[in-house]
């Protein structure tokens, strides 16, 4: 027993009496639409596996206030809240590139869940070891339907049966998406943000070179910003992309526009991919399907906006029975979001190896600048840095 009624566990953490002694101490870093909607909901739900012990923001009144509200500490600077310690895992969930506050988070001694993209350059990464203490958070791969999709296709063949992958999204804007939320709105002040902006740009610059603004916004905000999603589940189901031949972005008047990319698929599949992003202002809803068309059938999954909890991801099922043909859809309200932070519990406490690591994140990384290389060698624009090397 130490003072004050505390005790000791073997691992050498301090435990308040009255503590869910299996409860994983964690720390929130940005206090945005993910964290109040997605996160602390979550977590709040999950305290028989989790309890949040600090906040950070770097809007500080933004992070009093929700700090006050769950009766933990709140900080403005990331660095002091490491500092301070008092936790066992880092939650990052700030805008941008996430690599230099991950790194310095793993220094500690943390376990880290990142919310992706990990980085915007490879140079970032450098000194992590491929065993680090890192999840990096790509969710779709945890919805049950993706889940079941990857087993059916497991079943079917695997890869090898592979013939075609298409994805396609529909892409309203944030705002619309986010009506329902009523998330509190950070405001850090501009000359807080300025040195995260000029880290951002200096790991774009290390990425593609000195290029126009518009290829850099299509590199950070479309491809890295939300292509993401889909080249996680195509690395989850397939690799990822073995070539990339062709890359189309059109209206040239409008930002973000719309992307098209295509290639061969990776060994030892045989077929080819298709991605295609559209944002949509004014489109009604956030729509995402994803078509896997292999030997036997088709799988397709239909994923609705990721800020609502439990609407269930579709997962149909095409395949043929006798002369007949069988069409079976399934609809799991399971919420992905809250399998990832239970895979994210079983990572620190079973050292149960998270679905996307270190090395997944770098694959996405090299992926999106590979498009980058390909449209500018389309178009004539200037390009250098990691995406020629």
């Amino acid at each position: 027993m130490l003072p004050g009624g505390q005790v000791l566990e073997q691992t050498g953490r301090v435990v308040g009496v009255g503590e869910n002694v299996g409860a994983l101490k964690v720390a929130l870093v940005g206090l945005g639409v993910a964290a109040q909607v997605v996160y602390l909901p979550l977590l709040a739900k999950r305290r028989d596996i989790f309890q949040v012990s600090a906040v950070c923001d770097l809007d500080g009144d933004h992070a009093e206030t929700l700090g006050r509200e769950l009766g933990v500490r709140s900080y403005d600077r990331a660095m002091a809240m490491l500092e301070a310690g008092g936790f066992d895992a880092l939650i990052v969930l700030t805008p941008g590139s996430h690599g230099p506050l991950v790194k310095a988070a793993l220094a500690c001694g943390c376990w880290v869940l990142c919310e992706k993209p990990l980085a915007y350059s490879r140079a970032e990464l450098r000194g992590i070891p491929g065993d680090a203490r890192l999840m990096v958070g790509y969710v779709k791969q945890y919805d049950p339907a993706t889940q079941r999709l990857l087993s059916t296709l497991g079943e079917a063949g695997g890869a090898r049966a592979v013939r075609r992958l298409d994805a396609t999204v529909l892409h309203p804007s944030e705002e619309s998406q986010l009506l329902f939320a009523r998330a509190r709105v950070s405001r850090p002040a501009s000359e807080r943000l300025a040195p995260y902006l000029e880290a951002d740009n200096e790991a774009i610059i290390e990425a593609l070179g000195t290029v126009p603004e518009r290829l850099r916004r299509l590199y950070s905000q479309v491809l890295l910003g939300d292509v993401r999603h889909e080249l996680s589940v195509m690395r989850l189901l397939v690799g990822s992309p073995a070539t990339v031949d062709h890359v189309s972005v059109w209206p040239d008047d409008v930002f973000p526009p719309s992307v098209e990319v295509s290639g061969r698929l990776p060994d030892p599949a045989r077929g080819r991919y298709g991605l295609c992003w559209h944002h949509l202002p004014d489109y009604p809803v956030y729509r995402e399907t994803i078509a896997v068309h292999h030997d036997h059938g088709s799988l397709e999954l239909c994923f609705p906006t990721h800020y609502l909890l439990n609407a269930p991801t579709s997962l149909t099922v095409l395949s043929r029975t006798g002369t007949a043909e069988r069409m079976v859809a399934y609809r799991d309200l399971a919420e992905a979001y809250e399998r990832q932070l239970v895979a994210f519990h079983r990572f620190v406490t079973q050292d149960e190896p998270p679905l996307t690591g270190l090395d997944g994140a770098l694959k996405d990384i090299v992926t999106a600048q590979r498009i980058i290389r390909r449209h500018a060698e389309q178009t004539g624009l200037p390009v250098g840095g990691e995406c020629v090397e």
